[in-house]
This record gives C-alpha cells, structure tokens and sequence, in this order.
C-alpha cells in the first residue's frame, strides 16, 4: 500500500465513529417512534404518577359552569368525584364540539370526555366509552302553542333546528333516508339549550334536546315542551382512548361504586331532583314578574342579603314565594307585606310600617337570619334548608320534628330527614307528645322546594362560564 492510500484512511478515522452514531440514533429511533406515539395517550398510571386528572366537558347547566365562583354542573361534580376517588387533582378543559374533544384525546392532552355524551356506534369508532351510567332519549322541542306533532310522519315539511355534528343531526338524517321528508338546519355555533329557548321565544318552529336537557330547561323556557321522542332510549357515556383499557375499568367500577352507594344519587338530585315539578302557569307568571316586579326591589334585597351573609337570588325566590312580589299581600293568617310578617313579628323587630318594602325586606331577612343563627348544629347547606322552614312554620314545630328525627335514629340536622319527620307531626300519634303540638308539617316541605326552583332560574341568570382547576379536597 502507497503513502498516499494510507493518509486516506487516516483522514476518514474521526470520521467512521460519527457515521456510526448517527446510524445507531436513526435505528433507535425507528424502533422506538412508534411506542413513543402508542403511549402518548393518558393511561391510569400516568393520571396517579402526575396526580392530575385532565377532563374535556361543555359549558351548559348540565355540564359545567361557574356560578359565584363556585364550579358546578352534574358532569363536573361526578368527574370531582371521580379525581377524588384517584385521589388526584381535577383539571377541567372545554370545549365546544365532539370533534373538538377527540384529538385531545387521541394526543394525551386529556384522559376523559365527561360531556353528557351519548353513546353511538359512530362515536365508537373513535373512542372508546364507558359504560352507560344515565338513560335518555332524544326529544322533539316545539312551542306550547305550536302545531301538534302526533307521529313522525308529520315532520314532514317542517324544519328542525340542531347543533352541527350531533347525535341529534345523525338521527335527523336517519329519518330523511326513511322517507320523511324534513328539513335540518344545523348550526355551527349554537348550543342546544340556546335553540330551546329560540324555539320557546319563537324565533324557530323546532329543535331536539335529550330528555334530560328538555327537562331541565323547561322551567326556564316553560313555552319549550316536549313533543314527543324521535329515537330510542340511549346511554350517556364517558369516553376514553381505545387503549387506556385500564382507565375504562377504573371509571367503570367508579359508576358501580357511586351508584351502590347513593353517592350518584346524591349528584343527579342535586341537579334533577326537582325537576319533575312543573307547573307551567305559575313559572311564566314568575317569569312575567320578575322581570316587571324584581327590579323594582332588588336594590334593598341585595343591600338586606349583602348584610346578613346570604345570596340575595335566594331572599329574592323566598320573597316571591311569600308574596309573590307584591308588597300589599296578606295572608289568611295575617302576615303582610312582601316577606309575609306577621304583626308581633315585625314589632319586635322595629318595623314602624309592615306594609314598606324597605322596612319588611330588612326585617324578615334579619328574622331569617336569626333563625339561621339559631340551628347552629347543621352545616351550611342543611342550616339554611331548616331555618327556611322555621320561617315558614315556626322555629317550634321544626325543633319538635328533631326530636322526632332523633326518636327515629335519624340526623335531625340533616333537611332530608326533617322532610320525613315534620309531616308526620300532621298526625295525633306524634303531635300529642311534641311540645308544640299540631303541625301542618307537608307545608313547609313544599314552600322550600318552590323557593329552590325559583332560586335555581334565577341563580341560571348569573352563570357564568370558564375553565377552572380544582384542587383535592377544596
């Protein structure tokens, strides 16, 4: 070999370690690529190791929503649930759209869809769902006074209004292949609850919601009903990445958990509880007064709830319950005013005239609190519950029905279990041993379910919207 041949190999020494390093980071990377992308998605181990939960919902009544400052929505309380159950942080993210959600969760940004969705085979072919933990079927919205929609077949014609790319679209479309010749305008930007009140203002004929979503917004646009259903009874499911297989069992032993042991029951009451009642005259005269009447009151009900610690919404719905905004009312009984006093009530709180709303506003929100004062014993939620009703039958006769609720090993600081004891002071049997005697016990009952249906449209006035993270335990 001549020198020359020689210096050549010499030269190209420094240069055979880079080229193999470079070949060894190209094979490493062509085998290890496609596992790295398998596993981008949220698996259960990752959620325990980051101790974070990163959930995709919508911002609705029934999803999630802020209201004075407090997350709320059936779909945020069982994903709280859920984080809490990991014992992990809850991360809420929303979004507007199913295709909106999916590649969240198809690149690991997300680990859950908790947005009341409904299961469908089409969905399925993307992600993968739990299994169903709600029924519901999606019903036709028309006006009250609308035309009359007895059968399907009577769609024909007719134009439905329904958000893009739902599951309410697919079942549209399904009817036209059938033969009924309807019309579907579907809109990109509008959410469902919105087209329900269109539809009750009568800007549009007609719309479909799923039957939850119809009825918990019926008491809000009462002109809204349910004309019928369009399909058959579907599941709500919460969907996760094919693969995060472990994460699908975790949520589904989460379901079975929570629905043995009353907790889901405990969520969907919180929302549904009272939705079944609905009496459409008197919720459109509340609708028609307190948009002629409140205004003219609400200034000395906020600066009154203000300076006793309450949400001034809820002195609002109770002032419509006694009074019904009407600042002469009277009572057979003899109370007056807007807050209904009785006489040697507003004495004793230095109401010169019972019949001004500035003095009855301020004394029965002061007597209120007093009565919140007193059942100390209760947390927050079920003292305010109870002293609502001593105001409404008298501190006595809601003391007699503790000590009955203890007689039967029940909590009597929980409002639950006054609502089984206090109508049974109706009957001899108990109210000849209570110290206050006969009670007219399934009034009371009854006055504060009203007050919170009127609390919950006029709280759904002031929601607010937006992301929010939620810490364990906050």
């Amino acid at each position: 070999m001549n020198s020359s041949a020689i210096n050549r190999i010499f030269r190209l020494r420094p240069v055979l370690p880079l080229a193999i390093f470079l070949l060894w980071t190209a094979a490493v990377f062509y085998i290890v690529t496609p596992f790295v992308g398998k596993y981008r998605f949220a698996t259960l181990h990752k959620i325990l190791k980051s101790g974070r939960l990163t959930v995709i919902t919508r911002n609705t009544p029934h999803c999630y929503y802020i209201y004075r400052g407090q997350p709320m929505g059936f779909e945020y309380d069982l994903a709280k649930a859920f984080a809490d159950e990991l014992g992990v942080y809850l991360e809420v993210k929303i979004a507007d759209s199913w295709d909106a959600m999916v590649p969240q969760i198809e690149n690991g940004t997300a680990a859950i869809i908790a947005a009341g969705i409904a299961i469908s085979a089409k969905r399925q072919q993307q992600l993968t769902f739990s299994d169903g933990y709600m029924e519901v079927q999606q019903q036709l919205i028309a006006r009250r006074d609308g035309k009359k929609i007895k059968r399907l077949a009577d769609l024909a014609g007719r134009t439905i209004h329904v958000r893009a790319d739902t599951v309410y679209q697919e079942r549209l479309e399904e009817l036209k292949r059938q033969g009924i010749d309807l019309t579907i305008a579907a809109h990109d930007d509008l959410p469902t609850e919105e087209l329900i009140q269109q539809v009750a203002q009568g800007q549009i004929e007609l719309t479909v919601a799923d039957s939850n979503i119809a009825r918990l917004n019926r008491r809000h646009y009462p002109r809204a009903v349910m004309a019928g259903p369009i399909g058959e009874v579907e599941q709500l499911g919460w969907a996760v990445h094919p693969e995060a297989r472990r994460l699908r069992a975790k949520i589904n032993a989460f379901f079975k958990k929570i629905k043995a042991n009353g907790r889901f029951d405990d969520i969907y009451d919180k929302y549904y509880g009272d939705i079944g009642q609905f009496d459409y005259v008197d919720l459109r005269v509340f609708h028609r007064r307190i948009k002629t009447r409140l205004s003219r009151y609400s200034p000395f009900i906020k600066a009154a709830a203000r300076k006793h610690g309450f949400d001034w919404r809820l002195i609002a719905a109770q002032i419509y319950q006694e009074s019904h905004l009407n600042p002469w009312a009277k009572s057979h009984a003899g109370a007056r005013g807007l807050m209904q006093l009785l006489p040697d009530t507003a004495h004793s709180l230095g109401v010169k005239d019972i019949y001004n709303p500035v003095e009855n506003i301020n004394a029965g929100v002061a007597h209120l609190k007093k009565l919140y004062d007193l059942f100390d014993g209760a947390d927050d939620k079920n003292r305010l519950m109870i002293a609502l009703a001593a105001y409404n039958i008298g501190q006595g006769h809601i003391q007699d029905a503790q000590r009955l609720a203890a007689e039967r090993q029940l909590n009597p600081n929980s409002w639950e279990a006054l609502t089984k004891t206090l109508p049974l002071l109706r009957y001899r049997k108990y109210y000849k041993k209570s110290k206050y005697g006969y009670c007219r016990g399934t009034e009371p009952v009854s006055y504060i379910k009203q007050i919170m249906i009127y609390y919950d449209i006029l709280k759904r006035q002031g929601i607010e919207y937006g992301a929010v993270q939620a810490r364990l335990g906050s």
